[in-house]
């Protein structure tokens, strides 16, 4: 199994980026995708997830600004980033309940 991410890089403060996290496999049985991010000098931390029932939670950080959502025909999940905020830059990582994908780095300016 493989997570593919990709969509990620340099916007201005304010603007908007859509990451894609595709998935080698099928993600309809698969109970929950998440984002995660992690900037410079700090630990990853959780972004939005996703259950196969199309449940969502955000962290307080984006609630409101981001979007989490899945395709099941692309097995391919979406993170639509609105509003973005130089705190938003940061190296983000897809992940199913027992994979990590590389990362897609996001880079905001003011």
């Amino acid at each position: 199994v493989q997570l593919q991410a990709s969509g990620g890089g340099l916007v201005q403060a304010g603007g908007s980026l859509t990451l894609s996290c595709a998935h080698s496999g099928s993600i309809y049985s698969i109970r929950s995708m998440a984002w995660f991010r992690q900037a410079p000098g700090k630990q990853r931390e959780f972004v939005a997830d996703i259950t196969r029932g199309g449940n969502t939670n955000y962290a307080d950080s984006v609630k409101g600004r981001f979007t989490i959502s899945r395709d099941f025909a692309k097995n391919t999940v979406y993170l639509l980033m609105n509003s973005l905020k130089p705190e938003d830059t940061a190296v983000y990582y897809c992940k199913s309940p027992s994979v990590w994908g590389q990362g897609t780095l996001v880079t905001v300016s003011s």
